[in-house]
């Protein structure tokens, strides 16, 4: 007989409104979004599953935490009884509210109830089982966590050097000293309206990298790689680097920077394999292909949001009429050459999160369903 979620947990909800959450605190504060804000004092500390309690497309994030934290008043907050595995409950919810999502396509439920929640059914196995299932499931987990926090490493060594050269300007100079520390020239620039080092440009984005927005999705597509599907499709979004789908043939070639135009406007991403953008998603391809880190860092410190014609929507003439401050050829092809191995190591790794990610899905309903057994 199957066990529900209201015999195998304690449930509670948040307190607070989801405006209380506070950038830079010192404690997670889940809300009903996929990743959680900060927030500067806990009320909760313990070993949970959070369930958001409402989505305005069906889709429930589930999080998995341990220690201080503090919840919005729509967020669920499950601990296990005794007999029952609080890692099983978490990967048992992600299936079942996935597939209740999947049910009510056309239709989302975008409230999650308390009668909803606590009647969703799961298998009925010893707590030794349940470990077992959970154990497979979450050394996945950790290897793909571990694989975020090293490109998370990487990212912000590229991110220092970019700032010590292009915005602190001591980049090496001719003689190998950092050049503005050591005296290097600066000149006034009226575009920047402050001195950036002599012999640098600013230029517009539009005169640095071929510019496009990405159209409809493809006519033939899937949602995971197939043996015919195999180059990804990216929309706008922030989940899964904005990842929709897979499909057969690339239309952007070479390495370049999408942009969100919608909904999170100016979210970037360097891709480095062969895609296709949809839904107005911007495609910013580098003339010199050196420059792809260097336009990956300066675009993501470009505040879109704050630009005053930038509203609800990005577009290629907005985005094309951006400055940046553009050094010399010589510096730039540096940086590529002090970075790219990072960027590679990045993407490897990626790549086998998404491989990772895949395996784990995979396993998932089988090992909830006992289709595959844990010996």
């Amino acid at each position: 007989m199957d066990k529900t979620i209201g015999l195998a947990c304690n449930i509670s909800t948040g307190k607070l409104d989801a405006n209380q959450a506070i950038p830079g605190g010192e404690y997670p504060f889940f809300t009903c979004a996929e990743f959680p804000d900060q927030i500067d004092h806990f009320a909760y500390d313990d070993d949970v599953v959070l369930v958001a309690g409402n989505n305005a497309r069906g889709n429930f994030h589930v999080s998995r935490y341990k220690g201080k934290f503090n919840a919005y008043q729509r967020t669920y907050i499950l601990t296990a009884k005794e007999g029952f595995n609080i890692d099983y409950v978490y990967y048992a919810l992600k299936l079942e509210l996935k597939r209740l999502r999947e049910k009510s396509q056309g239709s989302q439920t975008k409230f999650l109830t308390m009668p909803i929640l606590t009647g969703i059914h799961f298998r009925d196995i010893t707590g030794d089982e349940q470990s077992k299932i959970a154990n497979v499931l979450s050394v996945i987990d950790k290897k793909i966590e571990l694989n975020n926090r090293i490109n998370a490493e990487l990212e912000a060594m590229a991110k220092t050097l970019y700032d010590y050269w292009f915005v602190q300007f001591d980049f090496p100079d001719a003689n190998g000293n950092s050049y503005k520390t050591s005296g290097g020239k600066m000149v006034y620039n009226p575009i920047l309206k402050r001195e950036i080092p002599e012999g640098w440009e600013v230029k517009n984005l539009g005169d640095i990298s071929h510019i496009k927005a990405g159209g409809d999705k493809p006519t033939g597509y899937s949602e995971t790689q197939t043996d015919d599907n195999q180059v990804p499709i990216f929309s706008n979004g922030i989940t899964e680097d904005g990842l929709y789908g897979y499909t057969s043939k690339a239309t952007i070639e070479f390495p370049s920077i999408t942009v969100s135009a919608r909904g999170t406007i100016g979210y970037a991403v360097l891709r480095t394999k062969p895609f296709v953008p949809i839904i107005r998603l911007l495609v910013l391809t580098p003339y010199h292909s050196e420059d792809i880190k260097f336009l990956d860092e300066a675009v993501k410190r470009i505040g879109f949001e704050n630009s005053g014609s930038v509203q609800q929507q990005l577009t290629v003439p907005q985005i094309s009429k951006i400055n940046i401050i553009y050094p010399p050829q010589i510096i730039r092809e540096q940086y590529a050459g002090a970075v790219m191995g990072s960027v590679k190591k990045i993407e490897l790794l990626k790549e086998q999160s998404r491989d990772l990610k895949a395996l784990r899905d995979w396993l998932l309903p089988m090992l909830m369903n006992g289709q595959v057994t844990v010996k």
